[in-house]
């Protein structure tokens, strides 16, 4: 009761996977970005496709 949850590992690698193949940009680099920039890639990759 009351334990952090943390954001899930599988979510995070789906995130990184997703930005990397679309902009080659490095794990390194996207796991840099805030969880919100993060996310706010994730959106704009899906408004192009």
């Amino acid at each position: 009761m009351g334990g952090i949850i943390g954001y899930p590992s599988e979510r995070l690698y789906e995130e990184v996977a997703f930005i990397a193949f679309y902009f080659h940009w490095s794990r390194e680099d996207i796991l840099n970005l805030t969880h919100a920039e993060r996310l706010r890639w994730v959106n704009e990759i899906m408004r192009l496709r």
